[in-house]
């Protein structure tokens, strides 16, 4: 089974190595850079044989923050998922990194299992939700819907089919999985989650769940 490659990038020393010498005794999961700040984490990247599948990064860093070197991976290294980890609890601030393009949003006082817990899920779903993350997101939604008047519109015309798979992603199916379940090809699949990403303008799956929550289209299990 293939191990899940980790990039680290944190500028506070002492989080960043007590959180490596942490993951490096996590089995099937391996650290492959550790940086300080966007800037060293891009150098790093263009020494290394094989690129992480996943970057957990703090998003307030010297010469790079992490906002910045999110924009800069997704526009590189697209197939790098990131995890944002932080210290930071403001909801409209969460909201703003899923929908930027973040796979995840995990507080720095989080448990070793949710930690764990949000590796896998992003490297198999493409996404972690947690409770906060999903607090924040029908916060936003609400004062929003408020502000609108209008809670319940879809703003964007999703088919049953589409919302078929949009329900099956917020439950951590894998395009395979879905396509076995409604008996259809993985390419067919495939096709709608980027049509659904073209129509909602979302830029990656953890985009779709909170469009998919936002107009109570399903539910995160």
């Amino acid at each position: 089974m293939e191990s899940i490659r980790l990039a680290l990038i944190d500028d506070q020393r002492l989080f960043r190595q007590s959180l490596a010498a942490l993951l490096k005794n996590i089995p099937g999961i391996e650290l492959v850079l550790e940086a300080e700040n966007g800037i060293d984490c891009l150098e790093r990247l263009g020494r290394i044989p094989d690129l992480p599948h996943i970057a957990l990064m703090d998003m307030e860093m010297p010469g790079m923050d992490g906002i910045e070197l999110k924009d800069l991976l997704q526009r590189k290294y697209p197939q790098i998922k990131i995890i944002v980890l932080s210290v930071h609890a403001k909801e409209r601030l969460i909201v703003r990194m899923i929908e930027a393009g973040s796979s995840g949003y995990l507080l720095k006082n989080c448990d070793k299992e949710e930690l764990v817990m949000a590796i896998h899920s992003v490297f198999k779903s493409g996404f972690y939700i947690n409770a906060q993350v999903l607090k924040a997101v029908q916060t936003a939604s609400a004062k929003k819907a408020a502000m609108t008047k209008n809670i319940t519109h879809i703003p964007v015309d999703v088919s049953a089919r589409e919302k078929e798979i949009l329900q099956l992603i917020c439950k951590e199916y894998s395009n395979a999985e879905i396509a076995e379940k409604l008996f259809i090809s993985v390419r067919t699949v495939e096709g709608h989650r980027n049509n659904l990403l073209a129509k909602t303008g979302c830029r990656n799956t953890a985009g779709l769940v909170l469009f998919s929550v936002k107009y109570n289209i399903s539910e995160v299990v």
